[in-house]
């Protein structure tokens, strides 16, 4: 969908779909700190625990409770991977807007079925690609923008963890949607294609490394670019798991250790309207060649800004400015995670058709 025809005014209500930790932590804080957005409604089986935190909301035990509801303008899905699809898709018929989860969906005929749904519907479907607005990724997308790096030949995207036993939840188990490739490959795709756009190949090893596992727990990714290397990796068995971005280019390199520091502050319930929300604690380092001479600096981050999706949803809606996060983008992740899945089974590098 490129055009949407606005059709409603501030403020915006929102229904809430799901309140385990992704919509406790992330989607309800970010939303009740947006000015025109309204937590209206929240669907979950709990809610006493939504009550304690956002006592203004209602809470219903099921989607087609909210989907009835006309007060209702914008649908937020973030439920287990396997329900984005239908629950997308029958809020997109109920004449809702409606915003995603990452990943978008299980597979590519789901994500296709839901941005024709939503261009017969002429409603925003957007995808919550969060991590466009990390701190890191943002000063990065800064160094690269002003050539500071020079012609980048290496990017190492890293999202490790340490997490040795296995834990009784859905990501953890298999079944479809599970594992570590679906949960945190969406974020490092996402951002490489951002920065770089499509790439010509795919290598990928996906696997299980710790005793119980019932989904994958390891990937090591390669993107072939004409010069470029994209290494996108991520493990849960990395103690040592302090490397975020090693990027190398023909000017000089940027490395940066840790985490964007928003998750942590959201789940100790801060959120945008603090003092202090999106600076990043750990600095980056630069090293600038010239010639054969070397120099190191430290780059302070640019603040992140998880509030800027959903200021761009409400945006999207009521003006009918740009979509943050366009479904057809998402897609293109789903592509490639789909076709990396395929080259890990099949143990060789696949090509990425042409759009």
């Amino acid at each position: 969908m490129t055009t949407l025809s606005p059709t409603t005014t501030a403020p915006l209500n929102v229904a809430l779909v799901g309140y385990g930790y992704v919509g406790k932590t992330f989607h309800a804080p970010l939303i009740t700190t947006t000015p025109g957005l309204v937590l209206h409604t929240v669907v979950s089986s709990d809610p006493a625990k939504v009550a304690a935190d956002h006592p203004e909301a209602k809470v219903v035990a099921s989607l087609d409770e909210a989907l009835a509801d006309p007060a209702i303008d914008l649908v937020v899905v973030a439920t287990p991977n396997d329900l984005h699809a239908p629950q997308g898709q029958a809020a997109l018929v109920a004449g809702k807007h409606v915003v995603i989860d990452k990943p978008f969906t299980v597979t590519l005929d789901e994500a296709r079925a839901l941005i024709a749904s939503a261009e017969t519907h002429d409603r925003l479907l957007s995808v919550f690609h969060n991590r466009r607005w990390d701190a890191d990724f943002l000063t990065l997308k800064g160094l690269i923008a002003e050539g500071v790096l020079g012609e980048v030949t290496q990017y190492e995207s890293h999202f490790d963890r340490f997490r040795p036993v296995v834990r009784d939840r859905w990501r953890e188990r298999a079944g479809p949607g599970a594992g570590a490739w679906f949960d945190l490959g969406p974020h490092l795709l996402d951002q490489a294609l951002q920065l770089f756009g499509p790439p010509l190949a795919v290598n990928a090893d996906i696997g299980v490394q710790r005793e119980g596992a019932g989904a994958d727990d390891y990937f090591h990714v390669t993107l072939r670019y004409p010069a470029l290397r994209v290494i996108l990796h991520g493990s849960l068995l990395t103690a040592a798991a302090d490397l975020r971005l090693a990027v190398h280019g023909t000017k000089g390199s940027f490395v940066k250790q840790g985490l964007d520091a928003q998750e942590d502050a959201l789940k100790r319930g801060l959120t945008p309207a603090d003092e202090g929300f999106g600076l990043d604690p750990r600095p980056g380092t630069l090293t600038r060649a010239d010639g054969d001479a070397l120099s190191s600096e430290v780059v302070e981050g640019r603040r992140g800004d998880y509030a800027a999706y959903y200021a761009g949803v409400r945006d999207a809606i009521l003006t009918g400015a740009a979509n943050p996060v366009p479904a057809r983008e998402a897609l293109q992740v789903m592509e490639l995670l789909d076709l990396a899945i395929r080259s890990a089974a099949e143990r060789r590098e696949l090509p990425v058709e042409a759009a």
